[in-house]
């Protein structure tokens, strides 16, 4: 009897521990499963919806600053209206403020700097900016009037988002938008490389409609500064 008792308790024990190991394994795979659809819910968010972007110079200073993750709204322009002046935009510059991407960069690191830009952890891609809409297809935007001011089709514009202390622009410029194609600058125009830097490049300066990421409604971190980004003035009539 006693050597009968002896035998079992093993079997018992390996009998408990496979199942006990049986059950961390579907635990696991659930959890990877749900961690598989959370991420692939985050990912078609981010192509499709919404997407983080890492504020990552302070040309946009002081309606964004260095640190800021701004929420993108992706369907914005997706259905209806295109930017409109006084929109803030993220925008892939290629082929207008800056050349195509290096061929021989590193597939495997272009990947993950891709992935973290996603989540709005590491700064954007080099050809992606951050810029305020002043002029869009068929504007004549020129700089500057009698009192010093941008305008736009005649009418001087109320830049009240300004940088303190900056002018609307040290350069003086007079452009007429392409159709298609959107005049940008940065509300630190001290700071900001934007349009004006490009009258020479392809496009005058100008960036293609179909090149924007979509339009920055949200600041979504740090917590001191979330909120909505407020619209910028059109014109101003006086």
């Amino acid at each position: 009897m006693d050597t009968e008792e002896q035998h079992d308790e093993p079997e018992r024990d390996r009998s408990s521990a496979s199942e006990e190991e049986a059950e961390g394994r579907s635990r696991f795979a659930r959890l990877a499963l749900y961690a598989g659809v959370v991420l692939g819910a985050l990912l078609l968010t981010n192509a499709f919806v919404m997407q983080p972007f890492l504020i990552p110079s302070s040309s946009m200073d002081p309606t964004l600053r260095v640190g800021d993750r701004v929420l993108v709204n992706k369907l914005a322009y997706r259905f209806g209206d295109g930017p409109q002046r006084g929109d803030v935009i993220v925008f892939d510059g290629t082929d207008s403020f800056s050349a195509d991407a290096d061929p021989d960069a590193n597939s495997v690191t272009t990947a993950l700097r891709k992935a973290g830009a996603a989540t709005g952890l590491v700064p954007p891609a080099e050809t992606d900016y951050v810029k305020r809409v002043i002029g869009v297809g068929g504007d004549l935007v020129r700089c500057c009037d009698r009192r010093g001011r941008i305008e736009v089709n005649g009418r001087p514009v109320n830049e009240d988002y300004l940088h303190p202390g900056d002018a609307p622009s040290a350069v003086p410029f007079e452009t007429r938008v392409p159709e298609g194609r959107l005049w940008v600058m940065g509300d630190h125009r001290a700071k900001s490389s934007d349009s004006r830097d490009h009258l020479g490049d392809p496009g005058g300066g100008t960036v293609p409609v179909d090149r924007v990421i979509g339009r920055a409604d949200w600041i979504g971190w740090p917590l001191g500064r979330i909120g909505s980004l407020p619209a910028g003035a059109d014109g101003d009539d006086d």
